[in-house]
């Protein structure tokens, strides 16, 4: 059932969300970390049911940082098996539900199994006309527009662009979410308040929502209510508060 409040007339259009706690999760029962990433990924599935629902266009989820490598190699290799996992179980549903799939990353660093399977998730939800998912994979901001920047500088070299010509825009065209609404929230699960790496040029305008609670235990309920929360908020982008009432 819809969360009393909420107004499902106006969603955010894009809501962006790092996963955090599912180690904690996991420590706290004694049991190990892969436990915790095992039942995240059913907060995943619950999540990305409950924002279709919402009306949300888009929703990008912090699967995997760039960061997440130096992690010991049975954990990261524990991560890849649910990734795998999921792709395979969840692609149907996709399909069924008319979820689009995009992926921001360094995709070149996954196994190249996994780069199969997501590469087929994503050309077959292609023509999918309901919430993108766009699952961020092997991603860190920093290196993002590093990227960016060195596309540009290339086009330059090439003589197919001029540096005058460089602005706002056609720099994020270079970025792995080009074509995708900048998040207007952002939710940090797990206690932390920091953004990690995580879409630091999109989110400069981003409304942000820190819960404790960890990844696994956030819910359908949790998430309306960060919905909730940032519908209550008046987003200014350096206006006064009487001039965006004035329309």
């Amino acid at each position: 059932m819809p969360a009393i409040g909420l107004d499902h007339s106006r969603p955010p259009r894009h809501v962006a969300i790092i996963m955090d706690g599912n180690g904690r999760w996991a420590e706290e029962r004694g049991l190990p970390r892969a436990m915790g990433h095992k039942a995240g990924v059913e907060s995943v599935r619950e999540i990305v049911e409950t924002a279709g629902e919402a009306g949300i266009a888009t929703l990008t989820l912090y699967a995997f940082s760039t960061e997440n490598w130096r992690r010991p190699a049975m954990e990261v290799q524990a991560l890849m098996t649910l990734l795998r996992a999921y792709l395979e179980s969840q692609l149907a549903p996709m399909l069924e539900k008319g979820v689009r799939l995009k992926c921001s990353g360094e995709i070149e660093r996954l196994p190249k199994d996994v780069q199969v399977l997501l590469q087929k998730a994503i050309d077959q939800t292609a023509k999918n006309r309901g919430i993108i998912l766009n699952l961020a994979l092997s991603y860190g901001g920093r290196g993002e527009l590093v990227r960016a920047a060195q596309r540009l500088a290339q086009q330059c070299l090439d003589g197919t662009l001029k540096p005058r010509e460089i602005n706002e825009e056609r720099f994020g065209n270079e970025l792995y979410t080009a074509g995708l609404p900048d998040p207007d929230l952002l939710i940090r699960t797990g206690g932390e308040a920091r953004l990690s790496n995580f879409l630091l040029w999109q989110t400069s305008y981003s409304e942000l929502y820190f819960t404790p609670v960890f990844w696994p235990d956030f819910r359908r309920g949790q998430f309306l209510a960060a919905l909730e929360d940032y519908q209550g908020r008046q987003r200014r982008f350096g206006q006064t508060g009487a001039q965006v009432a004035a329309g």
